[in-house]
């Protein structure tokens, strides 16, 4: 424990739960170690170390229903904590995770917060069964449950600290402004269109995914990606034809009301509508359903971040796009790594075979362009096409 506890010591966030998952993973001899964080019915992956790198069976944020997880059933009390053969437990094996993995060994511990509440839980699993595993590896697992839960409350307080010094939402919504970074043709580098992109320079200290996250978790997430789809749609009259603009929207805003008034009366054959989230959807029919009318417009739909997850795979299938954009995690290195070239190769067979057009994003080096071309992948972006940027500066 001393050892593992010392190991540990003198990290600096974000590198410190990761080494507290390592130290506990490795220590019981596991598979998968992960944090989650449990918000608005969801467990959504945090953290994770694993023995499996970038094909591990869940992704960093990724998420799932809460009531489909061992997670919850742990906090309530139906599973017990530790789990040596998650197969021969009567409770365990109503769980698809239990066969789809499968399960094995399992032992995770709720991560509680000062004032008693639950942030989420500190988990490690196995395929295979232990029953090795006993009451002395669920204390060291409760220990770092502790440290996780400290390092998580100074986090909390942090952000709080931050976001109110910031001036919170509304200020994101009032210093909103968009910019819009170009999408090339592959074989000639002329440009086909731009997706637009939210800044908040009021916000400097904040990654813009942070803004729109913190927005999501006070009920606010929709009203603030709206304004954005608001702002950029106000481009699309200063594109020239056939430049088409792409914007961005997560599953719960795609079928909130108040989206389908923004594109009225626009050409929507010149608009791109990605769908950004990496979670999984519960309902496709619902998000269908209000998407259709855009669609038989002539709205093209679109799939961010292909690769990164698994959630995005399961949009492809059910959403049926016109277009699917390359998640950068495979993009990079491209011509130098022989398994993100093999997986690009299949994703750009597959995306031919159904009719679907594949663009690559975080093009940052002429031989990830060579080695795209050479795929047959037609269209990209990133830095190396260009930055984003205002759309006066990038217009003839």
């Amino acid at each position: 424990m001393k050892a593992l506890l010392a190991q540990a010591t003198g990290m600096r966030s974000p590198q410190l739960l990761h080494s507290y998952l390592r130290s506990v993973r490795e220590h019981l001899d596991m598979e998968v170690a992960f944090v989650s964080r449990f918000a608005e019915g969801r467990r959504h992956f945090r953290v994770i170390d694993s023995v499996f790198g970038e094909f591990e069976p869940i992704q960093v944020g990724d998420s799932d229903p809460l009531e489909e997880s061992f997670c919850q059933r742990v906090v309530d009390g139906r599973l017990p904590e530790l789990i040596p053969d998650a197969a021969a437990n009567d409770e365990a094996c109503t769980l698809a995770a239990t066969r789809a993995l499968p399960v094995g060994a399992h032992l995770s511990v709720p991560i509680r917060l000062h004032d008693g509440s639950v942030y989420g839980i500190f988990c490690c699993f196995s395929r295979r069964p232990d029953h090795s595993l006993g009451e002395r590896d669920l204390r060291i697992m409760r220990v770092f449950a502790e440290l996780v839960a400290e390092q998580v409350s100074r986090e909390l307080n942090e952000r709080e600290r931050e976001i109110a010094a910031h001036g919170g939402v509304d200020t994101a919504l009032d210093c909103l402004q968009m910019v819009f970074q170009p999408t090339c043709e592959v074989g000639d580098g002329r440009v086909a269109g731009f997706e637009a992109l939210a800044r908040f320079p009021a916000l400097p200290a904040l990654r813009t995914e942070a803004v729109f996250a913190e927005a999501d978790l006070i009920g606010r997430g929709a009203e603030l990606e709206l304004r954005a789809i608001a702002l950029a749609l106000q481009a699309l009259p200063r594109l020239p034809e056939p430049l088409y603009l792409s914007i961005n929207a997560s599953p719960a805003t795609l079928t909130h009301p108040g989206l389908a008034p923004l594109f009225a009366g626009l050409p929507l054959q010149r608009l791109v509508l990605e769908v950004t989230e990496h979670a999984a959807v519960e309902h496709y029919d619902h998000l269908l359903a209000a998407i259709r009318p855009l669609q038989a417009g002539g709205l093209h739909l679109a799939i961010d971040d292909a690769g990164a997850g698994s959630a995005s795979f399961r949009h492809v299938l059910n959403l049926a796009p016109h277009q699917i954009k390359l998640d950068i995690s495979l993009t990079r290195d491209l011509h130098l790594d022989r398994s993100r070239y093999a997986l690009a190769a299949a994703l750009s067979s597959f995306a031919r075979t159904i009719g679907c057009q594949l663009v690559a994003e975080g093009v940052e080096s002429a031989q990830e362009l060579a080695a795209l071309r050479d795929l047959g992948i037609e269209r990209a972006q990133g830095y190396y096409l260009g930055r984003p940027a205002p759309l006066a500066g990038q217009l003839p």
